[in-house]
C-alpha cells in the first residue's frame, strides 16, 4: 500500500448514485465487487450513463470489527444525474455531504483494501476526531486497475468524521 496523499479533512458535497446492495461477507471478496459492478455497468452502459464525470463508489455503513460478517452492508454505486430513472435492483438515493477525512492510497490488489481503512481510522483516532457513523464512508475510485501497469487500485478512502 502507498499512501499518496495523507489524510486530509474536508467537506464533501452530497452525490445523486444509483447502486446495487449487497448485505454479507465482502472482506477481501474481489467477486462480490466485480458482480455487483457488473450490475451496474449492464444497466448504465445502454442508458449511456458512463461519462468522464461518473465517479464509481463503494459506501460502507459497519465497522468490519464490530458486525457479524454475515450482516456487512454494502451499496456499490456510481453518480448519476437527479432525474435518471432506475429499475429493478438499481436503487438511487443521495449520499450525503459533510465532514470527511479523505487519503488517497494505491493498493497492490484486493487485500491492501483492509489495512487502509485501518490507515484512516487509526489516523481519526491519533487526531481525535469521531467517527460519524450516522452517514456512511466510502471509497472513490480513481483508476481501472486493468488500466494501470502494475494493476494497482487508485482510490480516496473517505471517513465521514463528526
Amino acid at each position: 500500500m502507498e499512501i499518496i496523499n495523507e489524510p486530509v479533512i474536508t467537506e464533501l458535497e452530497e452525490r445523486n448514485v444509483a447502486y446495487v446492495s449487497f448485505v454479507g461477507n465482502y472482506m477481501g471478496d474481489a467477486s462480490v465487487f466485480e458482480e455487483m459492478f457488473g450490475k451496474l455497468f449492464s444497466w448504465a452502459g445502454p442508458e449511456q450513463l458512463m461519462g468522464p464525470d461518473t465517479l464509481l463508489m463503494s459506501a460502507y455503513y459497519d465497522d468490519p470489527g464490530v458486525t457479524p460478517p454475515e450482516e456487512l452492508k454494502l451499496d456499490v454505486c456510481m453518480t448519476i444525474e437527479d432525474d435518471v430513472e432506475v429499475e429493478g435492483e438499481i436503487k438511487k438515493k443521495k449520499i450525503p455531504g459533510g465532514k470527511y477525512a479523505v487519503m488517497r492510497v494505491e493498493l497492490a490488489g484486493a487485500e491492501e483494501y483492509g489495512p487502509a481503512w485501518e490507515k484512516i481510522v487509526e489516523w481519526v483516532m491519533q487526531n481525535n476526531l469521531e467517527i460519524d457513523t450516522s452517514r456512511a464512508s466510502y471509497e472513490i475510485y480513481l483508476n481501472s486497475p486493468d488500466e494501470h501497469p502494475q494493476g494497482h487500485h487508485i482510490l480516496d478512502v473517505c471517513m465521514a468524521v463528526k
